[in-house]
């Protein structure tokens, strides 16, 4: 189980990064015009971690993408033993 301290850890860098993509209209520069993500991945002594962010004007794209992470973690989720 993932301690809280890491769990805190992971959201503050993720957080922090979003922040510095988000000052900087260059990130944001001929994006397309009705979908658009954003992907960062990162580590520590422990483990690794990633993060995908998603916009889009059809809500759809956004459920499907949330719906094939649902079922790549519920297929690859370690067995309790």
């Amino acid at each position: 189980m993932i301690e809280s301290q890491d769990a805190k850890k992971v959201v503050e860098v993720i957080g922090n990064n979003l922040i510095g993509v988000s000052h900087d209209s260059n990130n944001f520069v001929k994006l397309p015009d009705s979908f658009w993500g954003y992907f960062a991945r990162g580590h520590d002594k422990k483990g690794t971690f990633g993060v995908i962010i998603t916009y889009s004007e059809e809500g759809k794209d956004v459920d499907e993408l949330i719906s094939m992470y649902e079922k790549w973690a519920e297929k690859n989720k370690p067995k309790p033993e």
